[in-house]
């Protein structure tokens, strides 16, 4: 607990506790949250605000300015949005008289093109065949990619996925992710995801166990699953080193394949529209940021300029 809430009542401390554990259920916003307002309370405790109503709205603006020097603007805007809602929650619990962040802007921002790296279609496949099969393992991380790129699922559905997730209906192999915000997605396979979760599932003895996690940790000096999920850390890492493996001097992450996947399908005539339904935005103008077909036309032009 933060000294700023050592000297609240017990309902503060609890109702402080309670917007992570009650306001907030994506455990990505909640860990990002935490770390955001443990953040600044500690840095208000450097600078003598010690306890909540000390707290002024120049402690805020001075924050932000601070974190501004040193990180992106989304970031900042991102801490600033975490502290504000802590204490708009902590006003309309009665803990605070009135919220410090409110009046505080936070830097300007403003982008029409991710900045998630995208792989071409070359280097897709070129990553999708480098990994050797000869092995679960290998098996494992070809279908992970796979699905990723082919049906544009977040890194968090797809490692949450369970084995039941993958399912036969109508002679075609789908697959269903429960993405955020509790939405579920169910989508048919791509023929060469289908054959790369067959090959898996078969190989990984998972058909009988519906409920495993379907992408598993494999045990330390085995090559045999350990029947824990796969978290997001070793899904990233594993990505790293197959891309390295494989010869792709592109920089990867795990949201790579999500952007790759868009883009080659808004570059075969797929809709923006479609596109967005699959990705399960709310908006086309999120899935214009994984739209990187502007790279081709951009690329052309400059080589227009010759001397």
């Amino acid at each position: 607990m933060p000294i700023a809430l050592a000297s609240e009542s017990p309902a503060g401390q609890q109702r402080f506790l309670e917007f992570f554990t009650v306001q907030i259920r994506n455990p990505n916003t909640r860990r990002s949250y935490t770390k955001s307002t443990v953040e600044f309370l500690t840095w208000c405790e450097g600078r003598g605000a010690r306890s909540l109503e000390a707290i002024t709205p120049i402690h805020v603006a001075a924050w932000i300015e601070e974190i501004t020097a040193t990180h992106s603007a989304p970031t900042a805007k991102q801490r600033l949005a975490a502290v504000r809602h802590l204490f708009d929650w902590l006003v309309t619990g009665h803990v605070m008289q009135a919220n410090p962040a409110h009046s505080v802007r936070g830097p300007k921002h403003s982008r029409r093109r991710g900045k998630t790296p995208v792989l071409s279609p070359e280097e897709a496949r070129q990553l999708l065949d480098g990994i050797p099969t000869d092995s679960v393992i290998g098996k494992r991380d070809r279908a992970l990619i796979g699905l990723m790129t082919y049906t544009f699922a977040r890194i968090g559905a797809a490692t949450g996925m369970e084995v039941r997730d993958v399912y036969a209906q109508n002679r075609r192999l789908w697959v269903r992710l429960h993405e955020k915000g509790g939405k579920q997605v169910e989508l048919p396979c791509h023929h060469s995801l289908e054959a790369y979760l067959d090959d898996y599932v078969e190989a990984a003895g998972l058909k009988d166990t519906p409920r495993a996690p379907l992408f598993q940790t494999i045990k330390r000096g085995t090559e045999h699953l350990s029947g824990s999920p796969l978290p997001q850390a070793n899904a990233y890492a594993m990505i790293q080193r197959r891309a390295i493996a494989a010869g792709i001097s592109t920089a990867v992450c795990n949201h790579t394949f999500r952007a790759t996947g868009i883009t080659a399908y808004l570059k075969n005539g797929g809709t923006l529209e479609k596109a967005a339904n699959i990705a399960n935005h709310s908006s086309t103008s999120t899935t214009q940021l994984y739209d990187r077909r502007s790279d081709d036309v951009s690329l052309d032009e400059v080589e227009r300029i010759l001397i």
